[in-house]
């Protein structure tokens, strides 16, 4: 047997790295394959923002002549400071069932972060916390969102053999929306609305959304700035998720709380399921795959919950019921049966103790790995 790991240099050789899940997820059930403009964006240099602040490098194995695994490692500099702490990130990960094969891998991207002063390596991470990051451990029979990594179950158990240890868990659920509004969860939301001279941002189309969008991102940025891996979106990058996000979004799918100066402060965003259209669409919106995600969109009775955020200054005073009152109104109006929760960290009871008012399951788990270097 013959084994190569390449440094990914030329565009054909990126590309290659880009198709290798489609090759070797083709027969599996449960995989929803990335949008291929995405990955080519996100892992380009000069259509990233986050190279400004982030180094990469990519890896190819080759077993006989044959792709037969990828890994990435990654730098974010923002990220090492916020934290005070030299770290590098493993993500994009994938291998054929051969410890030849990923025992190499690994090996290559930890050598590339000792050689820039890295003293431990987490992951999967991608470069930035909105992208999708954490390894299934949990939930291999159940279908992803369109946020989330999928991977085969003896993934983790290479992993752990290399040394790796958990450093934090993300849970998701399934849930089953109430076919009525909770009356405690109707009450205290009124309260709050009146309380705080808060509104709800009225949107008939999603341009309507796009003069707020911006504002929504740095509220995201406040909102997430302690969360484990994240760090705050520069401009550049939010104008890169604006254009490439508010495209799917559906108008009414995505609550906006105001204050009465109109300013930002919580927001929603939830969307009908794609994973299903991905699926078809198989990594591509044209000729055809973007008449998937249209139907997908019009017509479905499952949706992703993606993200929420309130502002740090109205935490704590109710404004999270007006978001269950606002999202479950949604649901109900579209009679939506089941919703995903999208990860959340283990840690985040204050999240996990709004899915009381919901039926449901924790369907899913998956795992940010770290070893020290």
């Amino acid at each position: 047997m013959s084994l190569l790991i390449k440094e990914v240099i030329s565009k054909k050789e990126l590309k290659s790295f880009i198709l290798f899940p489609f090759e070797l997820y083709k027969k599996n059930e449960f995989w929803v394959p990335p949008l291929l403009m995405d990955e080519y964006r996100n892992l380009t240099r000069e259509k990233n923002p986050a190279f400004d602040f982030c180094e990469a490098k990519y890896w190819l194995a080759y077993k006989d002549g044959k792709i037969a695994g990828r890994i990435a490692g990654i730098i974010n500099k923002r990220y090492n400071e916020k934290v005070g702490k030299k770290i590098a990130r493993f993500g994009y990960v994938e291998f054929i069932d051969d410890e030849n094969i990923s025992s190499k891998l690994f090996e290559t991207v930890e050598a590339w972060a000792k050689e820039n002063g890295a003293e431990a390596i987490h992951g999967p991470l991608g470069f930035t916390d909105m992208d999708p990051e954490g390894m299934l451990i949990e939930g291999f029979q159940e279908l992803p969102t369109i946020a989330t990594i999928y991977n085969f179950p003896y993934y983790p158990n290479h992993i752990e053999k290399y040394g790796y240890k958990k450093d934090i868990d993300w849970l998701e659920y399934e849930l089953v929306p109430p076919k009525e509004i909770p009356a405690k969860v109707e009450r205290i939301a009124k309260a709050v609305f009146d309380r705080y001279h808060l509104k709800m941002l009225e949107v008939k189309k999603a341009k309507d959304l796009l003069p707020y969008a911006h504002e929504t991102f740095h509220v995201l940025n406040e909102a997430y700035k302690d969360i484990y891996g994240f760090v705050q979106l520069t401009e550049k990058q939010i104008d890169l998720y604006v254009k490439q996000y508010f495209g799917f979004i559906k108008p009414g799918f995505v609550p906006v709380v105001l204050n009465e100066k109109n300013e930002v402060v919580a927001f929603g965003i939830t969307m009908p399921s794609l994973s299903k259209a991905f699926r078809k669409a198989k990594g591509r919106l044209f000729p055809f795959g973007f008449i998937h995600i249209l139907k997908a969109l019009k017509k479905n009775d499952r949706v992703d919950l993606y993200l929420t955020g309130v502002r740090p200054d109205y935490q704590d005073k109710g404004v999270n019921a007006i978001m269950m009152y606002e999202i479950n109104k949604i649901y109900i109006a579209n009679n939506i049966s089941k919703a995903e929760s999208n990860p959340e960290l283990e840690s985040n009871t204050k999240v996990q103790a709004q899915w009381r008012h919901y039926e449901g399951r924790q369907h899913k788990r998956r795992r940010c790995y770290i070893k020290q270097l």
